[in-house]
């Protein structure tokens, strides 16, 4: 899990000492102020590599030009040279298609999305405010410090009054069972599934890969086998089960499903993101382990990937970049976000006060390395610049920040509160409305984890707004600690779904967030 929102309770602390904790990480630091060569590098590093597909471009253009520009009488006089100069032609032509088949068996295979599904709850696990924090009293585990300090949370929180929390904690007392965990996540990944199943109408048999993540649950039988059992997968599927890898795990499932793909071909992958919450919801009295509970809601998603060439004309997007990053070799940054037990021996997620600053750094980090990969030249130019003058003659020249709207057209920033969506709305020197599906997912779903970034996607396609080759940059941070970047972008002008989570509320939105 990432609990990124930590930042929304600036105040909101029932105590002195944790309410300095917690505003001493209300912002995100100025990362683009601060910038590591080492990282610029990298991103250029990942430009470099496809040199040679760059260079083989205009010099085949030229070849083209200077061909169209021959007559008759050069034809024949190129004839009778060659005719005289067979060896030099059999060697040319065993370096041309040598050169031809290396390029053809080492491109990377395009990777599609076909199409995805977000999980809708029903109506009845709504968790109004009112109702949430009439139950937090009645199930007798909190005292009236930790009860005030979760209703200032939630207020200052960007969510709204129809999130979801799981059936097991609509019961009073809550029954968190592993039973009821269970069913939690069925109802999640089953639902999704036979969404996408029957919107893409791709038989359960034709997948290939399936690739699950889940931080908080990981139960034996895995989950996994929870979805290859219920809809009798093949045998020889390639199944995978991430475990304890927070919020950004969704992308760390895609870029695993894509790389699969480049090695099994003409298959299908499904990525299935969730996370559960009945076995994980904290019953004591620490404060920085009380924000989940106020944060983290019921969601998932369901992701079909294809690597068929037949797929491109039906698929919505294709998979541009996958950039990874992790700070776990830092002692902080991997003990950030840390499931452990309080005094009292209740299990739940600790919240460090750096959080927010190595959130911070992690982006920082990521970003330098994404933008490279997909700003225009222009902008390269003038951040490299200012970049090596100030490294080189320790000038006091202010850093250049590059505008990544002119990169991307849309943005989906993971949900995990409203303070991040602010601080990157800020730094990043974004419109309201790059930030708007974020926002209004956060005040719907709630932090729905490793799968917000899908409910923000279905947003922006609900309000009709993705066209044709738009990009779409999805960034998500987790547990660890990691920053994780995808970039899409559309085949064409995309429409919602059926049965999408937003199909009866759409027009509801956006909506004036008061706090």
């Amino acid at each position: 899990m990432n609990q990124g929102g930590v930042a929304t309770t600036n105040g909101g602390s029932g105590s002195g000492s944790v309410g300095v904790r917690i505003q001493k990480s209300r912002r995100l630091p100025d990362f683009l102020q601060s910038v590591n060569l080492k990282y610029v590098k990298l991103g250029y590093h990942y430009l470099i590599s496809n040199l040679l597909t760059l260079c083989f471009i205009p010099a085949i253009a030229a070849l083209s030009i200077q061909v169209s520009q021959m007559n008759l009488d050069d034809l024949r006089q190129l004839w009778l040279h060659l005719q005289y100069n067979l060896v030099s032609i059999i060697i040319c032509s065993a370096i041309l298609v040598f050169g031809l088949t290396v390029y053809i068996m080492t491109r990377p295979r395009p990777v599609y999305l076909v199409d995805y599904s977000c999980y809708r709850p029903p109506d009845h696990l709504k968790a109004p405010y009112g109702r949430f924090l009439e139950h937090s009293r009645l199930t007798g585990d909190f005292d009236e410090s930790s009860l005030e300090f979760q209703r200032k949370i939630l207020e200052r929180s960007g969510l709204g009054e129809e999130t979801y929390v799981p059936k097991a904690m609509h019961s009073i007392p809550p029954t968190p069972s592993m039973a009821a965990a269970r069913e939690e996540a069925e109802e999640v990944m089953f639902g999704a599934l036979d969404t996408l199943f029957r919107n893409t109408n791709v038989s359960p048999k034709d997948i290939g890969i399936l690739v699950v993540n889940c931080s908080l649950f990981n139960p034996t039988p895995s989950l996994s086998a929870m979805i290859v059992n219920k809809y009798k997968l093949r045998g020889n599927i390639r199944s995978f089960n991430l475990g304890g890898m927070g919020c950004s795990a969704g992308v760390i499932a895609v870029d695993l499903a894509k790389d699969l793909l480049q090695v099994h071909r003409n298959t299908y992958a499904v990525v299935v993101s969730t996370e559960n919450i009945t076995q994980n919801w904290y019953f004591g009295n620490n404060k920085s382990m009380l924000i989940p509970n106020c944060l983290f809601r019921v969601g998932g998603s369901a992701v079909l990937l294809s690597n068929k060439s037949n797929d491109r004309r039906r698929a919505k997007y294709k998979l541009i970049h996958v950039v990874r990053t992790h700070r776990g070799a830092d002692d902080k940054a991997f003990r950030c976000v840390y499931q452990e037990q309080d005094d009292a021996g209740k299990t739940g997620v600790s919240l460090s006060k750096d959080l927010m600053a190595i959130a911070g750094g992690a982006l920082k980090t990521n970003i330098t390395t994404l933008g490279p990969l997909v700003l225009p030249i222009s902008e390269q130019l003038l951040f490299f610049t200012t970049l090596v003058v100030k490294k080189l003659f320790n000038a006091s020249v202010k850093p250049y920040i590059p505008d990544f709207k002119l990169a991307f057209d849309h943005f989906c920033i993971h949900a995990g509160g409203r303070a991040v969506i602010d601080e990157l709305e800020k730094n990043l020197q974004l419109l309201p409305i790059h930030v708007e599906a974020s926002r209004m997912t956060l005040h719907r779903f709630g932090n729905t984890s490793s799968s917000s970034i899908w409910y923000e996607l279905a947003y922006i396609e609900a309000k009709g707004r993705i066209r044709n080759r738009n990009r779409i940059w999805q960034i998500a941070f987790g547990s660890g600690f990691k920053c994780n970047s995808a970039v899409w972008q559309a085949l064409r002008n995309v429409k919602p779904s059926s049965n999408g989570p937003w199909e009866d509320c759409i027009d509801k939105y956006p909506v004036k967030i008061s706090f």
